[in-house]
């Protein structure tokens, strides 16, 4: 009973996201009905206690990144870099692969450190324009986004920058470059059945005569001026704040060193803050990348962005509140619902699985989808089931930079259902709904998972690494 009110809790959630309805408000409907069926008298503590905690934790780490990210990628539309951006692309590739250039902009953006939810706010304004030009539905963009930044970039890759990539370097003891060939073949297997099926979408729906499709929300404003930058200067934000954010992730540490505390200059004896450097670089570093990005963006087009400046910032603020939190709630859920004994059910039910590959992969995915977070799944389940993994791996011989590479790739599967935040901040950033978007979403979905397999699959047969 305890296992099938966790279901019920995350099946409720699914269906009021993919029906519309905001996560804001089922997120905490849907994780307090399931305290209230299992301890009663837990409702208002694990409310207060672990929802909201859990919730203003997020909001405080993260909300930085969500506002400048949203900034910036309003400026990039006001400029008109977006325009420009997409003349350059649609000339080299031609209208037909539009689909193949915004997969390319994007897994260029995230295996280049910055955050996906920041990818999403700056690619979404060339890539409405870019889809408008070569009469593509623009319920595929969506789909396009994911396939570039929540998948192969995110966690397959060897040496990406994404938080799925480090969490299993704590456990496993090793680094982001683990198991370079089974990442490798993953990303290929991700990348090439991705881009066929999206292209196949196309396809139907240019046979069908939809095209880009009209009384449509939140689609970015044209450029109002006669003549677009150049290319390369409209480039040029996108590809400063990869290059400062990666330059930023190794500098920071060295400049504070591990922790940094200051005393607060107020009346009486206060306490000193201590900030862990350790945990916060990674979001300075994207902080500060932003930051140069949108100055890169007012330097080389102030005339255009200056007269439009104070209205579009209202309405990247606006964005940015909604997309954090989406993203809150459902943090503050899967906080709640790992806390529940029925979420330990599924956690020790997961561990009959003979395979040690199989095993942790199966793991990781199935929580990563019940707390709808890559990085919260996995982290849950290596906390409570790597030291097994470890030793049935050793048992087998199996390397660790192969738990490794499983883990990340797995952590990544069916954690985009329809209640996953950044699933939602997609689509609010777009202006589409689960009904329009969410099926092409899914089979990416379908086919990252079936990626993980893929490299067990080569593993078990050839034993590269």
């Amino acid at each position: 009973m305890a296992l099938l009110i966790v279901l019920a809790a995350l099946a409720f959630l699914m269906i009021a996201a993919y029906r519309g309805h905001s996560v804001i408000l089922f997120a905490p409907i849907a994780a307090l009905g399931a305290v209230l069926l299992t301890a009663p008298a837990l409702v208002a503590p694990m409310f207060s206690g672990l929802f909201m905690d859990r919730m203003v934790g997020f909001l405080q780490l993260y909300f930085p990144v969500f506002l400048l990210g949203a900034l910036f990628g309003k400026l990039i539309e006001l400029s008109g870099f977006s325009r420009s951006i997409v003349a350059a692309t649609v000339g080299a590739v031609g209208r037909s692969r539009a689909i193949l250039a915004i997969v390319l902009v994007c897994a260029l953006l995230t295996y280049g450190g910055v955050s996906l939810f920041v990818v999403v706010f700056a690619v979404y304004p060339f890539a409405a324009e870019l889809f408008r030009q070569a009469a593509i539905p623009k319920r595929l963009i969506p789909g396009a986004i994911a396939l570039g930044a929540f998948t192969f970039t995110m966690d397959a890759l060897p040496g990406t920058p994404q938080i799925q990539n480090i969490i299993p370097t704590a456990f496993f003891h090793t680094t982001t470059w683990a198991a370079p060939w089974l990442g490798s073949i993953g990303a290929i297997f991700i990348l090439t059945l991705g881009l066929a099926y999206l292209d196949w979408q196309r396809r139907r729906a240019g046979a069908a005569g939809e095209g880009y499709g009209r009384d449509l929300r939140n689609e970015p404003e044209l450029h109002a001026g006669d003549q677009l930058a150049h290319p390369l200067v409209a480039v040029l934000p996108l590809v400063g704040v990869a290059v400062v954010n990666g330059a930023l992730t190794t500098l920071i540490p060295r400049l504070y060193g591990p922790t940094q505390s200051f005393v607060p200059a107020v009346i009486g004896q206060a306490k000193p803050v201590v900030q862990e450097v350790s945990k916060l670089a990674a979001i300075w570093a994207v902080e500060g990348a932003l930051i140069f990005g949108i100055a890169c963006v007012l330097a080389f087009a102030w005339r255009p962005v200056s007269h439009r400046f104070a209205e579009g910032s209202k309405a990247a603020v606006s964005g940015a509140l909604l997309a954090s939190m989406n993203t809150a709630s459902e943090y503050g859920f899967g906080a709640v619902i790992a806390a529940l004994p029925g979420f330990r059910v599924a956690a020790e039910a997961l561990q009959a699985i003979p395979n040690p590959l199989v095993n942790e992969a199966v793991s990781v995915t199935v929580l990563a989808g019940i707390t709808g977070s890559a990085s919260g799944g996995m982290s849950i389940a290596l906390a409570a089931m790597a030291d097994t993994f470890v030793h049935n791996a050793r048992a087998a011989g199996i390397p660790m930079e192969v738990l490794h590479r499983v883990a990340a790739m797995a952590s990544g599967g069916m954690d985009t259902l329809p209640q996953n935040g950044a699933v939602i901040t997609l689509l609010a950033v777009t202006g589409l709904t689960h009904r329009q978007s969410y099926r092409d979403i899914f089979a990416i979905t379908l086919i990252k998972t079936a990626a993980v397999f893929v490299v067990i699959a080569v593993y078990s047969l050839t034993g590269l690494v």
